[in-house]
């Protein structure tokens, strides 16, 4: 079993698909950023300075004084954090989409075996003549 488990481990499919995992976790991380520190605030300049991040629907104000007791905090629905989720998602998906199409562009496709020898069509011919003699 313990050898089993080590071919399957071992296949390529495995450990490619490991590496895209990973590799998917940091595209995320540096989308995400992108997303945040450069793409969003240019989007709040042009509707008018607006910050999505803190854009909400506040259900229930915040009592008391944080870390006191008693404390309540707020209670809000952060439509502008899901507003940049969006977006994010959006970039991720254009930039996979960019990867795979350049991927699929690089990809060579296999070369045409070489014939060798005669064709089927020119043995039978052969074949044909042959008896064709006898």
């Amino acid at each position: 079993m313990l050898k089993e488990f080590k071919n399957f481990i071992m296949t390529g499919n495995v450990i490619e698909f490991a590496v895209a995992v990973i590799m998917a976790g940091a595209v995320g991380l540096v989308v995400n950023g992108f997303v945040n520190d450069i793409v969003m605030p240019v989007v709040g300049q042009f509707t008018g300075g607006v910050d999505f991040a803190n854009l909400k629907v506040i259900l229930t104000e915040a009592s008391g004084v944080a870390g006191e007791e008693g404390f309540v905090a707020e209670n809000a629905i952060r439509y502008g954090a899901w507003i940049n989720s969006l977006v994010n998602l959006l970039i991720v998906g254009l930039v996979m989409f960019i990867i795979i199409k350049a991927y699929n562009k690089m990809k060579t496709p296999p070369a045409p075996p070489a014939p060798s020898g005669p064709s089927q069509e020119e043995l039978l011919a052969e074949i044909r003549d042959l008896l064709k003699k006898q």
